[in-house]
């Protein structure tokens, strides 16, 4: 079902009380897809057709993209530009293909912050952070934008990177119809309400609940798979827990207690928990391959892999098994013998051609775009993945596998959400392939399945605005609209919105924010009251979570006289975050190298100890983990070496070095840097090469 929810009172009276009616525009549009539109796709895109944005809140797989298809349409037969983004790299390589193929290679641009394809096309797909960067900057590249696509726009409440999302919806031109796609979120109307305000167009809000693929939710215990609900339970959560399960437990919980007989560890019926040989076999037995297998670890997903193939489980015909290693020769033309050994390519292409493989940050992205292309053509039977993969990329199974309910956090152990549940489980049921999609949760002595049912049922996940103001984000205000419209501007943001829905009487007051922000710019010199001065026009082009203290460093010459490999090591410290906080402090490759980063630690320091004092919170602080490979890559040791020597995942050095490149082209394109531009295109051009510009996502 779908619903257009009525706008708040507060917002523009432009927007109608009634579903519009679908024009014929839409009629050639819809003919060009293999299926009938459903009910929302066509409320949607009948309100773009009247001029106005809209919100579509829908759950994964349910068709969203149609309606941010219908506005590159629109703005194809206008003459129009329009912009689709999305919240990474990887999602915005796969839309350009999928535009490509729709509208042609003329037609459709990339742009990504690592590459530029067909920048002047009137199609450009986008991360959102380039979008915010263009509007900043004033590109001529926004003339004659009509549309905004703003795919999996949920985002937003991401803490690091959720502001861009906010920065996009403020600073667009009033004339540009906004497109924003959501996963099913509780408060969608009140985002909805918020975008109504925001954007002069007008935004109406259309939520579907309906997944277009049904989906079943089972517990598998030992070797047979159970239904969650009791029969007459909706599929997607809600219904009376299966008795049979809630009797398994209750026997598991006595046994625990009575600390049972011999074949029973703990009280634990070995029996009850899956083997993963027996899980896979036992759905390739229902026909509910191919799945998706979630494992919270990389190291996991890994020795899933590893575990399968020593238990000689091949799930492939000869003919798939043949294609396969066509793929994975074809995406791994580029590798040398020693950057094969050293990723471990003959373990994967073993894997992948028997039909398993692993999809993980911390493979390298030619590896994973060869593990995607391998499900997406129906040829892989089984990917074991962290939740990586739920985040929006194309691979939607027949099942989902879940062998656990807990997942480290960043700070701890804890259950997962219901959001991430559904998010998670909304990946099985392939729209155009499958007729139902299946969940499985595996059994475990802590399992209690009303929990299970419980967060398959929930749908309390709200979407909370984490937008505060930057000190970039504060030059590229006051130098484009001054600072009073700057003010009043931040006042109309999300948080502000929410901020003030939801008090009474600590509120949260952005504009204030925004002023101390200012503060702190005037008394490093950035700002002179409303006036940006020369600084300022240089930190305006520097996005980074640490943006003042590498102004700083630019204006005290902390760079200077640093060779290439020795400011990538430094670059380094500003941008790699690594993945624990019980880390100690790697050391720095050389004396020049060691003084800098000390040099930027005194600047942080003093920058923490200002704000402090009006109340900012502090920067986070430099981490020295990725110097040493940095250097190395930069001074051109292969990739094996570099790897091996710095104990690194393939995928994860691929990722930092490309950030440390963005930072550096950053540098090299600011105002004001002097001899350091010379400098920091050095680093680029050192940086990327080889596995860097292979498989880019």
């Amino acid at each position: 079902m779908s619903a257009r929810k009525p706008a708040s009172s507060e917002g523009p009276a432009s927007v109608p009380a009634t579903t519009p009616e679908p024009s014929e525009r839409f009629s050639r549009f819809a003919a060009t897809y293999p299926f009938a539109p459903d009910g929302f796709q066509i409320e949607a895109c009948a309100y773009l057709d009247q001029g106005q944005g809209v919100l579509v809140a829908a759950p994964t797989g349910s068709g969203k993209t149609v309606v941010g298809e219908y506005a590159v349409w629109l703005a194809l037969e206008a003459g129009l530009r329009c912009c689709y983004t999305t919240p990474i790299k990887a999602l915005s390589n796969q839309k350009y293909r999928d535009l490509v193929a729709r509208h042609g290679e003329d037609n459709v641009g990339l742009l990504t912050g690592d590459q530029v394809v067909n920048g002047d096309a009137p199609v450009l797909v986008m991360t959102t952070e380039v979008l915010r960067n263009m509007i900043y900057a004033r590109s001529a590249t926004l003339t004659g934008l009509g549309y905004v696509v703003m795919d999996e726009v949920h985002y937003l409440a991401d803490r690091f990177r959720g502001p861009v999302w906010e920065e996009v919806i403020l600073g667009l031109a009033d004339s540009v119809q906004l497109v924003a796609l959501s996963a099913t979120v509780s408060n969608a109307e009140e985002f909805g309400s918020w975008l109504n305000q925001a954007r002069a167009s007008g935004v109406a809000v259309v939520i579907s609940e309906t997944r277009p693929v049904p989906l079943y939710q089972h517990v598998m215990v030992g070797q047979e798979l159970h239904s969650l609900l009791a029969k007459g339970g909706a599929k997607g959560g809600g219904g009376a827990v299966n008795p049979k399960l809630m009797g398994i437990a209750v026997e598991q919980s006595q046994r625990q207690r009575n600390r049972g007989p011999r074949g029973y560890r703990g009280g634990v019926r070995r029996d009850l928990v899956p083997r993963r040989a027996g899980v896979v076999l036992k759905l390739q037995q229902q026909r509910l391959l191919p799945a998706i297998f979630f494992i919270f670890s990389r190291a996991g997903c890994d020795g899933a892999v590893r575990q399968l193939l020593g238990d000689n489980i091949r799930l492939t015909t000869a003919d798939e098994r043949d294609v396969l290693l066509e793929i994975a020769r074809r995406h791994g033309a580029g590798l040398s013998y020693d950057d094969k050994q050293v990723i471990g390519w003959e373990t994967f292409t073993q894997a992948f051609s028997r039909g398993i493989a692993a999809h993980h940050a911390g493979l390298l992205p030619l590896v994973k775009a060869a593990v995607e292309e391998g499900f997406v053509r129906g040829l892989l039977k089984v990917v074991f993945a962290t939740e990586t993969l739920a985040l929006g990329i194309n691979m939607p199974a027949k099942s989902v596998v879940l062998e656990k309910l807990i997942k480290f956090n960043g700070e701890a152990t804890a259950e997962i959400t219901p959001a991430e549940y559904t998010q998670l489980t909304g990946r099985a049921g392939r729209r155009g392939i499958d007729v139902e999609g299946h969940a499985v949760v595996l059994w475990s002595a802590a399992m209690n399945p009303r929990m299970v049912a419980g967060l398959a049922g929930k749908r309390t996940y709200p979407l909370l605005s984490s937008f505060a103001p930057t000190y970039n984000m504060a030059v590229n205000l006051v130098g484009s609209i001054g600072r009073e419209r700057a003010r009043a501007l931040l006042a109309r943001s999300f948080a502000q919105f929410q901020s003030d829905r939801h008090t009474l009487g600590r509120r949260r007051s952005i504009a204030d924010e925004f002023d101390r922000v200012c503060q702190m710019l005037n008394r490093y010199g950035y700002l002179a009251g409303d006036q940006v001065r020369e600084p300022g026009k240089m930190l305006a082009r520097i996005y980074s979570e640490l943006d003042l203290v590498v102004a700083e460093a630019i204006r005290t010459d902390v760079f200077e006289g640093l060779a290439a490999p020795q400011l990538a090591a430094v670059l380094s410290t500003l941008v790699y975050e690594g993945r624990t906080e019980l880390r100690d402090p790697a050391p720095m490759p050389d004396t020049a190298t060691r003084q800098a980063e000390r040099a930027l630690t005194v600047i942080r320091r003093e920058i923490v100890d200002n704000g402090k004092k009006l109340g900012i919170e502090a920067p986070r602080t430099l981490d020295t983990g990725f110097a040493f490979a940095a250097r190395d890559w930069a001074a051109g040791e292969p990739l094996a070496v570099v790897l091996e020597e710095n104990r690194l995942a393939a995928g994860d050095f691929v990722r930092w070095v490309r950030q440390v490149i963005d930072l550096a082209s950053q540098l090299a394109q600011a105002p004001g840097v002097g001899a350091l531009r010379d400098q920091a295109r050095a680093v680029v051009a050192a940086m990327r090469r080889d596995i860097i510009v292979m498989d880019a996502d």
